[in-house]
């Protein structure tokens, strides 16, 4: 039996992130995941991500993103390669749209200048979009596209022979964790469950708490290529309405304008990855982008499926939910840690020192709207 002092299972983001951290402080730490880098499973697949330093949906993100910039741009010297296109991001919304109402104060509130912007304004800088001269804008900087293929090809080659590619069952102990795959048997005194969509599954106490949601994106053939070029063309959300939001990027890969919807879709499993987005899923965003941004809009030219894990809100604390759970699981050797929602990628590294630490210092507590304990049942 092969032993380790850490065990991490699941190497997306957040684990990959968590393992390198890890490693990095010389832990005996292994890493446990059947799917690799390139792999269209798993919730942190794809080419990229959008960073935000600003964020309207929690303002102790902006700290958070603070702290994982600093572990992009780590991992960017370190490597040489690029893992943060820097870009302004432009968010929209009719008028008294709470979500850039939350943006522009999370700004301010760290000294930057009003970003407030005009619809005519925002129109005459980035000449794809054509957002009604009522609507509110603003234009952070602080932005990037965060290279998330390259970043998880990053972690696995770093962290070379503590990866175990193999699916990995668990076993908790009074004394650690047993974990077993199809060919060998291990034993880690702590393991961190970063598992995505199958956490649920894993812990079905936990799964009561957690909703796996499908999420269509597709890639658009733009009207005006030179218009929604990089260096041109803003990563942009904008907000239509209740459950009505979408989010896009430049063409950055000359693979056309990649866009979503920033709400949430329905309900599915862990497993249920099929089929690719289809064209009624797909039609509200090439609507939005017909309306809104006609330099990006045209046929659609590409289509994929991210699944988001979605957490309750809390009963104990304010929150409305989708935030991170990143805590020890009662009375085991066992951390979790689930993203919130899809967004959560862009604060891995922060996140996997989190992690990191909840698994080697028995005194430290992560930030009380992390824990477990803003919900009755695990209070």
């Amino acid at each position: 039996m092969r032993k380790c002092e850490v065990a991490v299972l699941g190497l997306g983001l957040m684990g990959g992130a968590a393992l390198g951290a890890l490693l990095d402080a010389g832990v005996d730490a292994l890493g446990f995941d059947p799917v690799g880098p390139g792999s269209d499973r798993g919730s942190s697949h794809g080419s990229c991500r959008i960073f935000r330093r600003f964020n309207f949906e929690n303002p102790n993100y902006t700290s958070l993103s603070d702290e994982a910039h600093a572990g992009w741009i780590r991992l960017q010297t370190e490597s040489g390669q690029t893992v943060l296109t820097e870009t302004p991001v432009l968010e929209a919304g009719r008028p008294g749209s709470a979500m850039v109402a939350s943006s522009r104060a999370a700004a301010i509130a760290k000294g930057r200048a009003d970003p407030m912007l005009t619809a005519a304004q925002a129109n005459r800088e980035f000449p794809a979009f054509t957002l009604p001269d009522d609507w509110d804008v603003v234009v952070q900087d602080g932005g990037a596209i965060l290279r998330t293929g390259v970043v998880m090809t990053l972690m696995r080659a770093r962290a070379r022979d503590r990866v175990i590619p193999e699916r990995a069952s668990f076993t908790p102990r009074h004394d650690g964790v047993s974990i077993r795959t199809v060919t060998e048997e291990f034993f880690a005194e702590r393991a961190i469950l970063a598992l995505g969509p199958w956490l649920g599954r894993a812990l079905p106490r936990l799964g009561a708490l957690l909703n796996v949601t499908r999420q269509a994106v597709g890639w658009f053939a733009p009207a005006s290529p030179d218009a929604v070029a990089l260096g041109r063309f803003p990563i942009f959300i904008l907000d239509r309405g209740p459950n009505d939001m979408v989010y896009g990027f430049p063409d950055f890969e000359q693979r056309g304008v990649k866009a979503a919807p920033h709400n949430h879709g329905p309900v599915v499993g862990p497993d249920d990855w099929g089929p690719h987005a289809t064209d009624a899923e797909l039609r509200p965003i090439g609507e939005a982008l017909a309306a809104l941004v006609p330099g990006a809009a045209g046929p659609i030219i590409d289509r994929d499926v991210c699944l988001y894990t979605n957490t309750a809100p809390a009963d104990r604390l304010p929150d409305a939910g989708e935030e991170f759970i990143i805590d020890r699981w009662p009375e085991s050797r066992l951390i979790v840690c689930s993203a919130c929602s899809g967004h959560g990628a862009k604060f891995a590294p922060a996140i996997g020192q989190r992690l990191a630490r909840l698994a080697t210092d028995p005194s430290y507590q992560a930030e009380p709207f992390f824990r477990l304990s803003r919900y009755s049942q695990f209070a």
